[in-house]
């Protein structure tokens, strides 16, 4: 055999010990030793040996289970051995590559080692990321998110949440310590033992690899072990200051939400005990309703000005914002900003109040209604029978909404302005030309006056009152009777005063009784459209004394 064969030989010996299983090692180790102790024959003390075996097999099990930092080192270890193993691979390759003249079993050789290098390379790509600091994964502590900051009661949810998660990541990497620190322990107990088992059996190559592997564990371990708690105590630290902060903080928001609370409580309990006395004294009155609702209003504003002083800190920034904000508010929602200026006017202008009976024209179409509640953006009517529903409309009964920006826009009467609860309401009706119109006059006036004579009397002490707040000239009071000469007779326009809010029961009452007295008399004939013809025969005259008619009062 040539020696370049021996030599090629003795590389393929050397290298294939290398890739060589664990177990085999085991196996040729445990013949050795079989044959160091019949070399030696030195007497073991067996029974001591079993039992420290026994405490290293259990010691081993705890290190086997559930040891995540076990399980990283030996995938280290592993990278570590691939990694030699590609550099004597590399050696070989280089070696080989640079013989010209390959023999057969030279190039066999050369393909053998491409063939493992690729897979070599295959399984350190796979542990690529043991290469450097296997262990700063679990090094490092948990991302510490941005601390939220408490300046509402809403907050208090979120920080305590917070808090809760700070301890939870917290006791989690103090768990990951305690295991890397028990880890280090038992590694530490495991070279004791086999410290003890190797003064036994100081020629066992077995324990004399396992007692190296541990110091290399060990030595390992120990560096890392010191990173962790360094940074464990700094991670700590900042922890407990993040924490003191926000319980500072809670603290604080707590203290200051009570205070909130306790002045919104006050002011509860003195709402309820103003209505209290409101309802007790002014129920009755026209103004409770209104005062009812300035009272509302007034707690609502004050609540809101209490939470807004409460919680922004900067109240001329928020002015700022509000004033640039309100020019495209104004253009944006003009008619409900409209709204909110008619809202202000109707309350303190006090021309329209909750009760009042109210008219308005919209598109043509007439609504005559008491108003029933005012609010910020439109006031709320509820349609009454009336003259108006019983003419024009025909319908009554509905709710209609009226945009307080009406105020500007639209004519709005008021039946009952400033307690003014009746009106001047109207009946006509027409009697022939040859009839006595001076005595359908008289009835008229005679039954008109009989049941308006309480709204007159109201009416007048009503007007008295007015007229230190309006100049008012005309305050007669007494009912009218006005009379026109129409195509088909005599128009007779009675006049007086009724309650605005029972116009038709009034009006009916009267027409009956006006009807019926003009039936009984002869002299007195209603008129309708009619046609008559004369032949041969003179016209009558109507037997009329214009002087005795009394004459119109007012305009």
């Amino acid at each position: 055999m040539s020696f370049k064969n021996i030599l090629i030989a003795f590389s393929l010996f050397s290298f294939v010990p290398a890739f060589a299983e664990p177990a085999l090692e085991q196996n040729s180790t445990a013949e050795t030793i079989i044959e160091a102790n019949k070399t030696e024959k030195l007497p073991l003390d067996m029974q001591r040996i079993n039992q420290l075996l026994v405490q290293k097999e259990t010691l081993e099990k705890e290190l086997s289970e559930n040891n995540i930092w076990s399980k990283i080192y030996s995938n280290y270890h592993t990278y570590k051995e691939l990694e030699k193993q590609q550099i004597i691979l590399d050696e070989t390759i280089d070696r080989l590559e640079k013989i010209k003249r390959k023999t057969q079993a030279q190039k066999e050789e050369y393909q053998t080692a491409q063939d493992t290098k690729i897979t070599l390379l295959g399984k350190l790509q796979l542990l690529r990321e043991y290469e450097k600091d296997p262990f700063k994964k679990f090094l490092t502590p948990p991302e510490i998110a941005a601390v939220p900051k408490v300046d509402s009661p809403f907050a208090l949810i979120s920080a305590v949440s917070y808090r809760e998660k700070l301890q939870s990541d917290m006791e989690e990497y103090n768990n990951r310590y305690e295991s890397l620190y028990h880890i280090v322990e038992k590694f530490k107990q495991k070279q004791l033992l086999l410290k003890k088992l190797l003064k036994l059996d100081p020629l066992n190559i077995v324990f004399i690899n396992e007692q190296q592997d541990t110091i290399d564990q060990i030595k390992t371990f120990i560096p890392v072990l010191e990173i962790f708690k360094t940074t464990k105590n700094v991670y700590s630290k900042k922890i407990d200051e993040i924490e003191l902060k926000l319980k500072n903080d809670i603290q604080r928001e707590i203290q200051r939400t009570m205070m909130i609370g306790g002045i919104i409580l006050f002011f509860i309990f003195l709402l309820f005990f103003i209505k209290h006395f409101v309802k007790k004294y002014m129920s009755e009155d026209e103004r409770f309703y209104a005062i009812n609702k300035a009272l509302n209003i007034s707690f609502v504003s004050i609540l809101i000005l209490t939470l807004l002083l409460a919680y922004i800190e900067n109240v001329s920034y928020l002015v700022t914002i509000l004033g640039f904000a309100s020019a495209g508010i104004a253009i944006a929602m003009k008619d409900w900003f409209m709204s909110l200026m008619g809202w202000a006017t109707i309350v303190l202008g006090g021309a329209i109040h909750v009760g009042d009976r109210v008219r308005f024209v919209r598109e043509g179409v007439e609504y005559v209604g008491d108003i029933v509640d005012i609010s910020m953006l439109r006031m709320t009517m509820h349609e009454d029978v009336n003259l108006t529903s019983y003419m024009t409309n025909r319908r009554a009964g509905r709710m209609i909404f009226i945009p307080n920006n009406f105020i500007f826009t639209d004519m709005i009467a008021n039946y009952s302005h400033s307690g003014l609860k009746t009106v001047w309401d109207g009946i006509d009706f027409v009697i022939t030309f040859d009839s006595d119109a001076n005595k359908a006059t008289h009835i008229a006036k005679e039954i008109t006056k009989k049941y308006s004579k309480g709204y007159t009397e109201i009416t007048r002490k009503q007007l008295n009152k007015l007229r230190s707040k309006y100049g008012m000239r005309n305050t007669n009071v007494e009912p009218r009777i006005f009379v026109h000469i129409e195509p088909y007779g005599l128009k007779i326009s009675a006049w007086y005063l009724t309650n605005s809010y029972a116009t038709m029961t009034l009006r009916s009452t009267i027409s009956v009784e006006i009807i019926a007295r003009i039936q009984e008399e002869e002299k007195i004939q209603l008129a309708f459209p009619t046609q008559s013809i004369y032949v041969d025969k003179n016209v009558p005259r109507p037997e009329i004394g214009l002087d005795t008619i009394n004459p119109p009062q007012g305009l």
